[in-house]
């Protein structure tokens, strides 16, 4: 019978530390650090492999998906682990590299790991691209806070709502006298007006990317919904792949982290703002679309988003939209809740009705 070796790996963008237990042992066969080598580590793994079975494991982080990627293909059973989800010992003082390779050994041995879901690389490819088109808005928002601000410090502010077509027109009748500052002010604007045309054309790309298979039937049923368009749909396709790995609603909710959090104690049950646990840019976007359903009446986009689509899907879609913004409205005017937490528990129930759509459970 083959022996089986369990392996935790504790990777930093240098070194990287792994420890080997062997079936039951009680101390690591094996622990080393060495440099965060690819070639390096699989000929490590190769002689593991001519031993016997191999488990592996590693915290998810900056390394990504390579090393899984690569140690799938040399047949070893690798697992990334969730972080947040690992077993903890509140009393442990003593933190190393090897002692948490260690750690992560032995709580894949006695099945403690939590794994996460791990993309195809043509999905983490698109969802690199996803993340590449949000940082640009980060920073066309910084760029527009800076212009701003070096407005504000000449007395200079416009009456009215800003990046509008109006406020466009009067930034482009700004005038300095003095040709330096003049030529500063220039530099801000069209470093805006470039920064806007980038992010339009990457957009594009993403509308392309969703209308090809295997992510337009996706893409165009959560379109469905008001308030999600093609951004928030490809991000949810992209990020979450199979829907069904989450067997109920509630588990979706906890996966974004839209559950209360809860401290309680004998008689006493307390109960606190949402855990934040899980994917927090899927729950921002979630939170955005939330906004929406003040009120509800589709519109003319909304039903020009649901040609094509399944009467039983529009009606589901229907429904959402009439209750959401039903429970928005009761919130915030019978029971005064700040409009911020009412849009977070119409957020919740959104979630809800996402997973239900996406793994058919719309009856």
């Amino acid at each position: 019978m083959r022996s089986i070796y369990y392996v935790g790996m504790d990777v930093h963008k240098e070194s990287i530390s792994i420890a080997v237990f062997k079936d039951t042992d009680k101390e690591p066969e094996t622990t080393v650090t060495m440099t965060n080598n690819l070639s390096k580590i699989k000929k490590f793994m190769s002689k593991l492999n001519s031993k016997g079975t191999v488990l592996a494991c590693y915290e998810a982080g900056f390394s990504g998906f390579k090393l899984y990627r690569e140690l799938t293909a040399m047949e070893v059973q690798c697992v990334v682990a969730a972080p947040g989800l690992l077993p903890k010992q509140p009393a442990k003082r003593i933190k190393t590299d090897r002692l948490d390779a260690i750690a992560l050994a032995k709580n894949l041995r006695n099945g403690d790991i939590t794994s996460i879901y791990v993309p195809s690389d043509e999905d983490e490819a698109v969802r690199d691209y996803l993340r590449m088109h949000e940082d640009f808005k980060i920073d066309l928002k910084k760029a527009k806070q800076r212009l701003l601000a070096f407005l504000h410090r000449y007395g200079l502010s416009y009456d009215g709502n800003n990046w509008t077509g109006k406020h466009e027109i009067w930034l482009k009748s700004l005038k300095f006298p003095n040709p330096i500052r003049q030529k500063a002010f220039d530099e801000y604007f069209y470093r805006i007006k470039d920064m806007e045309g980038k992010i339009d054309m990457l957009f594009y790309e993403i509308e392309k990317i969703s209308q090809k298979e295997p992510y337009k039937e996706k893409v165009d049923m959560l379109r469905c919904f008001k308030g999600i368009d093609t951004l928030i749909a490809i991000s949810f396709v992209i990020e979450l792949g199979d829907f069904r790995r989450f067997m109920t609603a509630s588990e979706f909710m906890s996966f974004l982290g839209l559950v209360p959090s809860e401290k309680s104690s004998g008689n006493k049950r307390r109960q606190g703002s949402i855990t934040k646990a899980g994917n927090s840019h899927l729950r921002k976007l979630l939170v955005e679309a939330s906004w929406h359903y003040r009120s509800y009446k589709p519109s003319k986009r909304l039903n020009q988003r649901r040609k094509g689509m399944s009467r039983e899907l529009i009606s589901y879609a229907d429904k959402a939209g009439n209750r959401l913004s039903k429970k928005f409205n009761r919130l915030l005017f019978n029971k005064f809740k700040k409009s911020q937490i009412v849009v977070v528990a119409v957020a919740r129930e959104l979630a809800g009705f996402v997973w239900g759509m996406m793994v058919g459970a719309i009856n």
